[in-house]
């Protein structure tokens, strides 16, 4: 039985859809000002195992992950890129899909984009004015009342006492209260602008997903998750607004994924340790980022640096080894294997993937053992759950390994050639010439392994 934990309650339950077979999943995505970075690449990457082992569990899952295409970095980055914001973000998505391809993040139900969405948005500014929830501003923005909604701060566990202290509250002259929140913005020159009745604006960041979420799941729906940052204020915000306007609970579920950072610091610019996805993609290949990104329990800080990268690829390598030279075939598991049983529990225990992955290590290790193709087999299928192991092992092995290999494809066909032109000199006794061969290739990093079936090859 699947147990998450709840960050709204902090505590771990076991997961009861609101309709039994069916599950609503949002979770907030991207804003599309810039390059994917390690830090979404590890929320991404988790959330996209929640939806895959809720599939695998039987539940018929709509999952929605937003696109935020409106925003003051977006307007500020394509200023100063001087580019039009359509274009900006275009090219920033079409980076991001790339990026999640290479990850094997499998594609949402939905993916709405905000600009979309902006009449829902004023109409849902308007039900919370009418509650008395929300208010207008001299300035003309839209702000929400925080001390009118009483439960502000439950998922936080903070007072308004405590939040008014500091913590990320923004100060100016037009709110009634320091937390107060904009819903919505009044036009700027050179700024993109919608009509609503409170003159030409566009909304603001929070109320984005609000609507977003109703508008494919409804008012109540099971799972809502992002990162940890996310909790405070944007999905307090959240929250705040869509049960303030409909007088219910808005989520069963809060799930949030833990912070990652670089070299036991926190990723950042100024720091210099600040890595896109495509960064590391140049050291590592994707499927390497995606097995290092799961060996952590998705709450649990987790601790990027080259050791854990190269760590990571030695693991895969070993799982690779494995298949290699093996008769194995995709399929259903039989969930009645010992290491399958495992398998499930780790994976019903608040998605621990540590432990699921060690259960893909002693597959291995049986395999090894004379477990033969059928061990290959079921370790196969389970990292398929996880969305590992999608790769031909001779490929994996040939095109480097888990590195980023400068070297064509097309130098197969080369290499290929002088191991056959090794095979014929060892046939007629020419071992010097063999010798000559393997050691050149040997010289490009190119490793020949000799056994029962024949001559492998790999690189370093």
């Amino acid at each position: 039985m699947l147990r998450l934990f709840n960050t709204l309650t902090r505590r771990l339950e076991i997961f009861r859809p609101i309709t039994p077979g069916q599950v609503h999943l949002y979770v907030c995505g991207m804003t599309v000002y810039d390059r994917c970075h390690l830090g979404h690449g590890r929320m991404l990457v988790n959330f996209d195992v929640l939806y895959r082992w809720l599939t695998m569990s039987g539940y018929s899952v709509t999952y929605v992950r937003n696109i935020t295409d409106i925003d003051d970095k977006i307007i500020d980055r394509a200023a100063r890129n001087g580019e039009s914001i359509s274009a900006l973000t275009e090219r920033m998505i079409a980076f991001m899909h790339q990026d999640l391809t290479r990850l094997q993040v499998l594609p949402p139900t939905h993916e709405p984009r905000a600009t979309d969405h902006v009449p829902g948005m004023i109409s849902l500014i308007e039900q919370l004015m009418t509650k008395g929830l929300a208010y207008s501003g001299s300035n003309g923005d839209v702000y929400y009342s925080v001390r009118d909604f009483p439960d502000y701060g439950k998922l936080s566990g903070k007072s308004l006492e405590d939040l008014r202290a500091g913590e990320r509250v923004a100060r100016d002259g037009f709110k009634r209260d320091p937390l107060d929140f904009v819903l919505w913005k009044s036009a700027k020159p050179g700024e993109p602008q919608w009509p609503s009745p409170w003159g030409p604006g566009r909304p603001g960041w929070h109320i984005e997903c609000s609507v977003m979420s109703e508008c494919y799941l409804g008012e109540h729906f099971d799972i809502h998750g992002g990162g940890h940052d996310l909790q405070f204020p944007h999905h307090e915000n959240e929250i705040a607004q869509s049960e303030g306007a409909h007088g219910h609970t808005f989520v069963n579920y809060w799930m949030h994924n833990g912070f990652l950072r670089v070299n036991d610091e926190k990723m950042s610019k100024s720091l210099g340790n600040f890595f896109t996805l495509d960064d590391i993609f140049n050291k590592y290949h994707p499927d390497v980022v995606r097995f290092f990104l799961m060996r952590g329990q998705y709450r649990s800080p987790l601790n990027y640096t080259d050791a854990h990268l190269e760590d990571a690829r030695q693991g895969l390598n070993t799982l690779y080894t494995a298949l290699r030279g093996r008769g194995v075939s995709d399929g259903a598991v039989d969930w009645e294997g010992e290491h399958e049983k495992a398998f499930r529990r780790a994976l019903d225990d608040d998605l621990n993937t540590p432990e699921a992955v060690a259960e893909l290590f002693a597959l291995a290790h049986e395999v090894h053992r004379g477990g033969g193709d059928a061990s290959a087999t079921r370790l196969l299928r389970l990292a398929r759950i996880l969305g590992l192991l999608p790769q031909d092992p001779e490929a994996w092995f040939q095109e480097g390994a888990g590195l980023t290999v400068d070297t064509a494809v097309d130098d197969r066909e080369r290499i290929e050639g002088l191991i056959a032109q090794r095979l014929a000199a060892r046939q007629v006794r020419d071992f010097a010439t063999a010798d000559q061969i393997r050691q050149a290739l040997l010289a490009e990093g190119v490793v020949l392994e000799d056994g029962a079936g024949g001559t492998q090859w790999r690189r370093t």
